[in-house]
């Protein structure tokens, strides 16, 4: 494991030195190409994709820009920023989906991450096909989903349509198949990108309830959202990202009213 770069001096500090550091992000920056991310030769592809260098001349864009931040053990965070602002890019970086091209990441423990829902699901699979194939992805041993099973079924509470194909699944039911593996597993960082957005008013407030027991007992949340009333009664800390970079980073309320104002 690599060691940590040193802090960006820019940035705001994220937690006190009271509990263990889970997710450290040092000198983080993603840049990506106009060009529809397509090489046109062999040696861009090379250069792009290997050596993580851009390739003269290529009309590129940072989503985010020498970005550090720290979250510690059993910490609640939201973030929030318009459209473009790095937020999702962030979270898929954290879940190792994205490779920075500089900076550092460091996760320590398990992490399962929501981040699309109905991602990695096979159509023509039924729903209890795709729960096993999801959590193994998500790094669920064979005992444990086995242990988890009726849990994560009742969690679901789609019926019998969990035999069949989930190409028939509406996107509320397949969210309650992505959420049900994701929660009812021991993760110790959980990462929901608009997990709360999908679904009925029932479900809505059956997830949020399970997200407050989560953090309850210990568990670390990144959660996010462009509804703020889904972050106020889950989260302890909020960021608020502005092209790719932190405008704040503290309470709550506090940078949801800055933001609200702004915006």
């Amino acid at each position: 494991m690599s060691s940590l770069a040193a802090s960006n001096q820019n940035s705001p500090k994220s937690c006190k030195v009271t509990a263990p550091e889970v997710i450290a992000v040092r000198g983080l920056s993603k840049r990506f190409y106009y060009d529809r991310h397509r090489a046109k030769s062999l040696r861009q592809w090379f250069i792009r994709s290997v050596l993580c260098r851009p390739v003269p001349n290529m009309p590129q864009a940072f989503s985010i820009e020498n970005l550090s931040l720290s979250i510690c053990r059993g910490e609640s965070v939201g973030i929030v920023g318009g459209n473009g602002s790095g937020k999702s890019t962030l979270l898929r970086i954290l879940a190792g989906i994205y490779r920075p091209s500089c900076g550092e990441v460091i996760c320590s423990g398990g992490l399962a991450a929501v981040l699309e829902l109905g991602a990695g699901f096979h159509k023509e699979l039924t729903g209890r096909d795709n729960i096993a194939t999801y959590a193994a992805a998500l790094g669920l041993s064979r005992i444990e989903l086995c242990n988890r099973w009726p849990e994560i079924v009742a969690f679901a509470d789609i019926g019998e349509v969990l035999d069949k194909p989930i190409k028939h699944y509406s996107t509320g039911m397949q969210a309650r198949l992505a959420l049900g593996v994701a929660l009812c597993g021991e993760f110790d960082i959980l990462l929901l990108d608009e997990a709360l957005s999908v679904g009925d008013q029932g479900f809505r407030h059956k997830v949020e309830e399970r997200l407050k027991q989560y953090h309850a007992d210990g568990g670390t949340l990144i959660l996010v959202s462009h509804d703020l009333n889904h972050l106020r009664p889950l989260c302890t800390r909020v960021i608020w990202l502005r092209d790719g970079r932190i405008v704040a980073d503290g309470k709550t309320e506090t940078v949801l009213r800055d933001y609200e104002e702004a915006s």
